[in-house]
């Protein structure tokens, strides 16, 4: 279990670490989703997107 992050005094959640992880990976994913053009493949793209954050959250959780 990760313990909290301090910040000049202000305690933050690692939660939220986790949360900017899996961001900075859909970003670095995003790229990849338009060169082979994702949305070709999916009829809600967003809602899509938004699936795999979550399990790229999940998996972050539970690996780290």
């Amino acid at each position: 279990m990760r313990h909290d992050i301090d910040l000049g005094g202000v305690l933050i959640s690692p939660f939220v670490a986790y949360v900017l992880a899996a961001l900075a990976l859909m970003v670095l994913l995003r790229f990849g989703f338009s060169r082979i053009r994702f949305s070709r493949y999916v009829a809600n793209p967003p809602l899509a997107e938004a699936g795999i954050f979550v399990c790229i959250l999940a998996l972050l959780i539970v690996l780290f």
